[in-house]
């Protein structure tokens, strides 16, 4: 391993030497290696986040560590800001066909990968139902309706959410942007999503509360999806809109979308039992942040290079 100085990492990170041995002192940079008086640090450690950025939030123990980490990162990715349109166009693309692809996988399209790369292109794929080609534009279209909202600083509200619903359900004109009027039930779930009439009601309280928490955003975004899915709002459509809406506000904080992926579904539905059953909402929490972490170490990498 490659290892700095305290100097090289007071000049890289902009902060005074003796800021830099009083973290490698109190342990929070990973890694640190100390001989004698000296400390010897990895060339590749991050800064630790400013704790005064952290200040009025309340974050559970369990979640500090994990939090710390991932703002670590995006605190490094944020010295690389603003990124060229080159990059963040080249990053939008390469995640937007993967996004639409595991997104659409989860609720049941057939498209696979590459299919659904081409569909995006205006191919049509033989054999395939047009409901999945719709559901791939449809949900390309509002993910950049969703890059459109970050851009305007627009804040969440039940008439977005609506919006976003309508463009992902491009393929039923009747249900766009519209509250279910019938019950539902999500099969193999430990919920039962509440009667019509309370839908209103239970999404205007998810909004005020979201508005009107102090909680680290991850643990909020977490906690928005799981109530948005377990109230249903929409007749159909709703965890594509509820991955949508979670990416929503996960860039509104300056972290990068991500992407629930096909192959992690039951996990992904395990949380939502973990929450309802038991409730627990760690799981949910944690697989939002190893998601972050995942794409932040790819923005970086891709920097790096």
């Amino acid at each position: 391993m490659e290892y700095i100085t305290v100097k090289q990492a007071s000049e890289r990170w902009g902060i005074s030497d003796r800021r830099v041995r009083v973290l490698c002192g109190e342990g929070r940079i990973q890694g640190v290696v100390r001989k004698g008086r000296s400390y010897f640090i990895p060339a590749d450690a991050l800064k630790p986040i400013d704790g005064r950025s952290l200040r009025g939030k309340e974050i559970p123990e369990q979640y500090a560590a994990l939090f710390a980490t991932v703002d670590e990162m995006k605190a490094e990715l944020d010295r690389h800001r603003p990124l060229t349109s080159g990059e963040l166009k080249r990053l939008q693309d390469e995640f937007l066909v993967e996004f639409t692809y595991n997104s659409n996988a989860i609720e049941g399209n057939t498209l696979t990968l590459q299919e659904t790369a081409l569909a995006l292109e205006g191919v049509t794929i033989d054999q395939k139902p047009l409901k999945h080609h719709l559901e791939a534009v449809g949900h390309r279209d509002a993910f950049l309706y969703v890059v459109s909202l970050v851009k305007k600083k627009v804040p969440i509200s039940e008439r977005i959410i609506r919006e976003i619903h309508a463009l992902v359900l491009i393929d039923s004109p009747e249900d766009k942007g519209v509250y279910r009027r019938i019950p539902v039930k999500i099969m193999g779930a430990h919920h039962e999503p509440p009667q019509p009439f309370l839908v209103p009601v239970q999404m205007e309280r998810l909004i005020a509360d979201f508005s009107s928490g102090n909680r680290h955003i991850i643990e909020t975004a977490a906690l928005f999806h799981l109530n948005f899915e377990g109230i249903h709002p929409f007749i159909d459509g709703n965890g594509r809109t509820g991955r949508l809406i979670l990416n929503l506000m996960l860039m509104q904080a300056g972290y990068p979308p991500i992407d629930v992926k096909f192959t992690n579904r039951r996990k992904y539905y395990a949380c939502f039992d973990s929450y309802y059953r038991d409730d627990d909402a760690s799981p949910m929490v944690n697989m939002v942040s190893e998601y972050i972490k995942e794409r932040l170490s790819q923005y970086l990498n891709l920097l790096q290079t």
